[in-house]
């Protein structure tokens, strides 16, 4: 008997965590549409938009005067597994922990 109370138990939080997950993901892809470029900065509050309350850019997509910055924010340099290693090797070989000498050496 206890085993049925279990499964039961177990069904339902199950069910429960699928729901969960589903409406998460709804309200995931309705926030992550595109906007107009306009909509950021729209004019007059008495505007179609301006009833509505209009989302907030996060703060580091803004420069310095506020408006929205529309540039790659990263930009990544590839390298080689060589170049990396030896980055690495002399990150580590500067730590206080290192020993200061490198593979060479030894």
């Amino acid at each position: 008997m206890l085993h049925l109370v279990y499964i039961f138990a177990f069904t339902i939080l199950a069910f429960l965590a699928v729901g969960n997950l589903i409406r998460s993901l709804v309200m995931l892809s309705s926030e992550s549409r595109t906007y107009p470029p306009g909509r950021w900065n729209s004019g007059s509050p008495n505007s179609a938009m301006g009833r509505y309350q209009r989302p907030v850019p996060h703060p580091e997509l803004l420069d310095a005067s506020g408006n929205v910055v529309n540039e790659p924010l990263m930009v990544m340099k590839s390298m080689t597994m060589d170049d990396a290693r030896e980055r690495l090797d002399a990150l580590y070989d500067a730590s206080p922990g290192g020993s200061g000498e490198s593979k060479e050496e030894k």
